[in-house]
């Protein structure tokens, strides 16, 4: 009798234990939604955006598995990237993300360019304020970076169908800093992009090309450029980056029922570091492992110095709108013609 009842102790507490672990385990989620649209954020993994959505839709968002088998990243200037995906902040030009720091020396001599800052991207954030239409995070100071970064994801008053990110980042260090804001949001490769421009001299086309990735496929038409979803049976897949200077201060994606348009402030080319563009799409896919896909959507804000203690700031509004309609360029552009007009970009 003693021995079954140990046998069913230690089962009980074995049992008791994982739960707790699991519990422990999982990142916190915060609910933004109204009755048009929903949004989760989680403060743990950098502080990231995981969901957004029209109410009854999938999320739009590309989120990895990592959110649920590696919710608890150690966090050092050793840190590698985890493929958490979802939207997250950077901060650029990508050339300079390790040689303005003395904590990881190996990376600051190699002139590293990945990954990117732990302290920004894997660090749980404090949440400063929080109610139904709100919320408000601050990162960690970054010893590599040098700043911290402030950020504010809010449901529209009065317009049911938009979500606002405000970004600030703050130089935290006595000596000056110098980068620019970074949103990057992840999306499934199968989205399609539209981004106004004026010229294809506007574009500029990085094909990371080998015996696997075939080079991007992409078009110009009727002031859009547009990226190709599909790869030749020649490759196994397609990978590449693509740096443009925007006609207006919008890009659009569609994928199935929804269209996300993120509209952000339209900068001279002058104001963008000229590494990068004020809009970057990377693509990323493999044939056979088509779920896999990734697609990038990224804004770049002005590149700023910051003197000791100064921060500056960015912002992008998300518009989630429904599409019912067929899904080819095509139709898609017509929409996008028509709401052109309306909205006023």
């Amino acid at each position: 009798m003693p021995t079954s009842f140990t046998f069913l102790v230690r089962i009980f507490l074995s049992m008791f234990l994982s739960s707790a672990c699991s519990a422990q385990a999982e990142i916190s989620r915060v609910q933004l939604n109204n009755d048009t649209l929903a949004a989760e954020i989680t403060p743990d993994i950098g502080g990231r955006l995981l969901s957004v959505a029209l109410v009854g839709q999938p999320n739009f968002l590309r989120v990895g598995s990592a959110v649920l088998s590696e919710p608890n990243p150690v966090v050092t200037p050793s840190s590698d990237n985890i493929a958490y995906f979802g939207h997250e902040t950077w901060v650029g030009p990508q050339s300079h993300w390790w040689l303005h720091q003395l904590v990881n020396s190996e990376r600051g001599a190699a002139k590293a360019v990945w990954p990117p800052d732990p302290f920004l991207i894997l660090a749980k954030n404090t949440v400063q304020e929080k109610n139904a239409n709100q919320l408000v995070m601050q990162s960690p100071n970054s010893p590599v970076s040098g700043v911290a970064l402030q950020k504010t994801f809010f449901l529209v008053d009065g317009k049911p169908n938009q979500l606002r990110l405000n970004v600030s980042a703050q130089n935290i260090r006595d000596s000056n800093v110098a980068w620019d804001i970074w949103f990057n949001t992840r999306v499934h490769h199968t989205t399609n992009v539209y981004v106004p421009v004026a010229s294809m001299s506007d574009v500029r086309v990085e094909h990371f090309t080998d015996a696997t990735y075939g080079p991007l496929e992409h078009n110009f038409s009727d002031g859009f450029f547009a990226l190709e979803n599909f790869s030749p049976s020649s490759h196994q897949g397609r990978k590449g980056k693509v740096f443009i200077q925007p006609e207006q201060g919008w890009m659009a994606a569609f994928r199935d029922k929804q269209l996300l348009i993120i509209q952000f402030a339209l900068q001279p080319k002058s104001a963008i570091h000229p590494e990068q563009g004020q809009v970057e799409l990377y693509q990323e896919f493999l044939n056979d492992s088509l779920e896999e896909g990734l697609l990038e959507l990224e804004v770049h804000a002005p590149y700023k110095t910051l003197q000791p203690r100064e921060s500056m700031s960015a912002n992008e509004i998300w518009t989630l709108l429904p599409y019912s309609g067929e899904q080819t360029p095509a139709a898609q552009r017509a929409f996008l013609r028509s709401l052109v007009d309306q909205l006023r970009f």
